[in-house]
């Protein structure tokens, strides 16, 4: 993707009373609106978030005037930003030489770029450590015992978020497998090279395995590289991302499991941060970090460590085909084993039988399309495995406790 500039000048208007702190900003601002340059990328949906969170602060808060300079990350700075005339800047894309310009100039600035390290900059960032801790807390929770953390080597924040991985794996005295690239020499030759080196990597790891990506977009490279290599997610391989991009998370086969950042309320505080430096207040705090939400469980984690591989491939095909009509014949056509003895090790090490397990899978998928579809019950009927409405409303009020209707109308 070719770096772009799209200056958007716009005015964002404030729809109720200023309240106390604001009586304050509009005497500091009351002959002009203070005029700011966000520097934000929207390819991610964390950039997206952030200008949500900025947003959300100039409704509650007096406008500013704001300039919108859409552009990537690691890119030069803007030539015109040298002859730009305004009050503060909010940046997504601080290079070390825009830092540089912006210490000179001495324009209030708050800086979101976590790629470097501290530029001393007020700052907002991620706590990337904790995120690390949380991603590690879900892979072991579904009682994994081997992980590993693919990441890149010329980008902070990952290294933060290896450490944070590292240091909760060994609180419980397991150790850690690494795999690191640089993100901007992929950039520059493409990633078919270090796509060989990744499937070698993940070759060779001991298996069941738990592996952290860095962010979404490592994720993708790490499942892409699962399939290459024939591994089985999420029995084989476990997988869990960054960022919860719900685009690059869906997209992904299976889908992937992320943890969630909390970007609006960074781009949210960021612009507190700036409102204050812009009115002439000396921080408390310039470096703040905030902890993540939580994390967005998807296919790509919905594992137990199970040492029986025909458990285990009986439990990939469910996985890949439950909703397609699946029966336990038809499983035992692939794993050729009696069915006594399917039921007894299936329900010895998950808990419970083959058939619920498709049952299972069945109902996940229909709760989703009650919940983001407007999907016929015939159809939705259809996409989950079923011939027949009427048995799959039979199904699904058995299984959930309610009807499809009830359970759409309470999710809505």
């Amino acid at each position: 993707m070719q770096p772009f500039s799209l200056p958007i000048s716009f005015l964002v208007q404030s729809p109720r009373g200023f309240g106390v702190r604001n009586q304050r900003a509009a005497s500091s601002f009351s002959s002009k609106r203070p005029h700011v340059l966000l520097i934000v990328e929207t390819a991610m949906a964390f950039g997206r978030g952030v200008l949500e969170g900025i947003s959300r602060y100039l409704v509650e808060n007096p406008p500013w005037s704001v300039q919108l300079d859409l552009r990537e990350l690691l890119v030069t700075p803007p030539a015109w930003l040298r002859r730009w005339d305004g009050d503060g800047i909010i940046t997504r894309s601080t290079t070390p030489e825009m830092a540089e310009i912006i210490q000179k100039w001495g324009i209030p600035t708050v800086n979101l770029t976590d790629i470097y390290g501290d530029q001393g900059l007020p700052s907002i960032w991620n706590d990337h450590d904790a995120i690390g801790r949380m991603a590690a807390d879900h892979l072991i929770q579904r009682g994994l015992n081997q992980f590993a953390y693919c990441g890149f080597t010329d980008h902070h924040w990952s290294e933060s978020r290896f450490e944070g991985f590292s240091a909760a794996v060994g609180q419980h005295g397991y150790s850690v497998e690494s795999h690191q690239s640089d993100w901007a020499q992929a950039r520059r030759t493409g990633w078919e090279r270090q796509q060989a080196q990744l499937v070698d990597w993940l070759t060779s790891l001991p298996k069941p395995i738990g592996i952290m990506a860095c962010n979404d977009f490592r994720g993708q490279h790490v499942l892409e590289g699962c399939r290459a290599a024939r591994l089985s997610v999420p029995d084989e391989v476990a997988v869990i991302g960054v960022d919860n991009d719900q685009v690059i998370c869906d997209f992904c086969q299976p889908p992937l499991s992320s943890v969630i950042p909390a970007a609006e309320r960074i781009g949210f505080e960021a612009a507190g941060m700036l409102d204050r430096l812009m009115q002439g207040e000396k921080l408390e705090q310039r470096q703040v970090r905030i902890k993540p939400l939580g994390v967005a469980s998807r296919q790509s984690t919905d594992v137990m460590a199970i040492d029986d591989g025909d458990v285990v491939a009986a439990l990939k095909i469910i996985r890949d085909r439950a909703c397609l009509g699946l029966s336990v014949a038809d499983i035992l056509r692939e794993v050729p084993i009696a069915r006594s003895s399917l039921e007894r090790r299936f329900r010895k090490t998950v808990g419970r039988s083959p058939q619920a397990e498709i049952r299972g899978v069945q109902m996940k998928r229909a709760r989703q399309l009650l919940c983001e579809t407007d999907l016929t019950l015939n159809q939705i009927a259809s996409l989950t495995g079923f011939k027949h409405s009427e048995y799959f409303s039979v199904v699904f009020k058995r299984e959930v406790g309610q009807t499809p209707g009830q359970y759409r109308a309470g999710a809505s």
